[in-house]
């Protein structure tokens, strides 16, 4: 079934958004966390959010950047699979607590944060709190007007 969007994306409606978006994601990058890393937080968090252009998307560009179908497969059951390294499950962590804020009265908790601080530097740890908003903007962006997916190229 293909969906069909309500509008054009929002970013492509106002081009100041989408450079500003772009920026934000380019802000993080080579700031002591793992390209991988981002990469599978941007899954995470939209699979969370339901965002099948974003899931669709980060999948192909994993793949592209040579991630293995064992990890993506199991992302979304991360703490029960053996693909991912300590300072992953953190990253995957924090990227749960921020995005499902409303779920809990303390959304990030202090175990989380200092299981994220204890793997990632002051620099890499606001690099992963920047980049999971980001992404969690642009789940909301393509949720809104229901971005179809392969709309977005890898």
């Amino acid at each position: 079934m293909q969906i069909q969007p309500r509008m054009n994306n929002p970013a492509l409606v106002h081009p100041d958004t989408m450079k500003a978006l772009w920026a934000l994601k380019a802000s993080v990058e080579r700031k002591g966390v793992a390209e991988a890393t981002l990469m599978l937080i941007e899954l995470r968090a939209s699979q969370i959010n339901g965002c099948s252009a974003c899931v669709d998307m980060h999948c192909k560009m994993s793949k592209n950047a040579g991630e293995s179908d064992e990890r993506l497969f199991a992302v979304s059951a991360w703490r029960e699979a053996p693909y991912f390294n300590a300072a992953e499950r953190a990253a995957l962590a924090l990227t749960e607590a921020l995005t499902r804020i409303s779920d809990r009265p303390d959304a990030v908790s202090d175990e989380i944060w200092n299981e994220a601080a204890r793997h990632y530097d002051e620099a890499a740890l606001a690099a992963l709190v920047v980049a999971i908003a980001n992404i969690n903007v642009w789940n909301r962006l393509n949720v809104a007007v229901r971005q179809p997916v392969g709309a977005w190229t890898a």
